[in-house]
């Protein structure tokens, strides 16, 4: 399972590109995403997770699963506003190489616990908000229209908090729920990959 947590956001990612020539800012995602992560793994956790109601979710959101996908897709729409969006632009690539190193310090934290839920799940949580959220974004920057901005933006606010309920439902053994919300976690990636790979 530390196998997993370590190798499978770089063997998405390579998967992804196999679909979808992207350009990009490899260096600078893989350079600030190992500052990052180095900075958490000394940190530590930033919110307790107490047991298994609302302080869960947010550590879950916070601490495993949201946040390290959300940090690297906002600074990079930061640094697109402010060059205007020019030229090709790809939140998802710069996202995943941001992750691969953050992955590799949580599979080296977390190995000690052999917890499937985060050395699993969390992982492919990541993946899927690291895909989903720029199918969102690309589809309000690129296809603008009311109807389509608003469900975009709706949908950016409701994937991070559908992830970090995944984690609890697994967490408190929802099985059930926690498999029918990571199904609709993963419906922006699936969508991403079909428009992505078509207007390639």
């Amino acid at each position: 399972m530390t196998v997993f947590c370590l190798l499978w956001v770089p063997v998405f990612y390579l998967f992804r590109r196999a679909f979808i020539q992207s350009g990009g800012s490899g260096v600078w995602a893989l350079l600030l995403g190992s500052i990052t992560a180095i900075i958490q793994f000394f940190l530590g956790y930033l919110v307790s997770p107490g047991g298994f109601g609302f302080t869960r979710v947010l550590f879950g959101f916070i601490d495993i699963v949201s946040l390290p996908v959300l940090i690297p897709l906002v600074l990079y729409l930061i640094i697109l506003i402010f060059k205007r969006f020019s030229g090709d632009f790809d939140f998802a690539n710069f996202a995943l190489l941001w992750l691969i190193p953050v992955g590799a310090l949580r599979a080296l934290s977390w190995s000690s616990t052999n917890d499937p839920i985060l050395l699993i799940m969390a992982p492919v949580l990541w993946t899927a908000l690291a895909a989903g959220i720029p199918f969102f974004i690309n589809l309000m920057v690129k296809r603008f229209r009311i109807f389509t901005a608003f469900l975009s933006f709706i949908g950016i606010i409701i994937l991070p908090v559908l992830a970090s309920m995944t984690y609890w439902a697994f967490f408190s053994q929802h099985t059930l729920i926690g498999f029918g919300l990571l199904l609709a976690t993963h419906i922006p990636l699936i969508l991403s990959f079909f428009f992505d790979a078509k207007s390639n």
